[in-house]
């Protein structure tokens, strides 16, 4: 089963107000804290919860990104084009 993409809507605002990069840095921030096994299970569970919300923004983010890219084509009359570019 392949999995919906997210909607913003799924995203909490202050989460949805962040850059990617400050939403990575504090996704990468919780990732660590539990790896580490700091805190009670209760922050952790929290934790993980907001990591999840940080990672489908960040997915949103870069699948925006995606999107405005586009890449210039040739056809073999020479006319000059643009298609929406595959970044995988």
């Amino acid at each position: 089963m392949i999995a919906s993409a997210p909607s913003s809507a799924s995203v909490p605002p202050d989460i949805a107000a962040l850059s990617f990069e400050d939403a990575l840095a504090e996704l990468e921030r919780i990732v660590r804290q539990l790896e580490e096994g700091r805190g009670k299970l209760d922050d952790a569970i929290s934790s993980y919860e907001r990591g999840t919300a940080l990672k489908r923004h960040c997915e949103a983010k870069l699948r925006d990104a995606q999107a405005k890219i586009d890449r210039i084509t040739v056809s073999a009359d020479g006319t000059i084009g643009a298609e929406p570019a595959r970044i995988d």
